[in-house]
């Protein structure tokens, strides 16, 4: 059997695609004792309330028939956000130049999280390579819990 995630994302395809929207992401998580399953969206020039809803409604129905998930759980359709996670190796290379914010599971040098603009990542092993400070610096996948794209004001 499929993954809820991976169910999600091809019975939200046809809606996301006709909203004009492209799929950036399906998470299926727990917070507070409550099931979550958030579809997140992108789209040149943004995502906006209208689109979220005409997927919302659709993905809903699709969801309610074919009844992939026992126990309750709350949908969520929203956009992937100016700060979006990069988890996939498109990702990366769709960004690469961006400033990111490299969180890291265990202090470096006195810091969990390291600000920087990324330079190259290595899809075989998921190394991730930011310039940060003027020095580029290299963080092994297993050191990060989290690459994020960084709003600078």
């Amino acid at each position: 059997m499929k993954k809820i995630t991976e169910l999600t994302a091809e019975l939200a395809a046809p809606a996301v695609a006709e909203a004009g929207c492209t799929l950036w992401d399906v998470e299926y998580v727990k917070e507070g004792g409550t099931w979550y399953l958030r579809v997140l969206l992108d789209k040149e020039g943004g995502v906006d309330i209208l689109d979220c809803e005409a997927v919302s409604r659709k993905l809903s129905d699709l969801l309610d028939e074919a009844d992939p998930i026992e126990g309750s759980y709350t949908l969520e359709v929203g956009s992937a956000g100016a700060e979006r996670a990069l988890k996939r190796p498109g990702d990366f290379a769709q960004f690469m130049g961006s400033p990111v914010l490299v969180k890291l599971y265990r202090a470096m040098e006195g810091r969990k999280e390291i600000p920087g603009v990324l330079t190259a990542y290595d899809p075989e092993s998921g190394a991730v390579t930011v310039e940060a400070g003027g020095a580029a610096r290299t963080f092994e996948k297993k050191d990060v819990a989290l690459v994020r794209l960084r709003v600078e004001f």
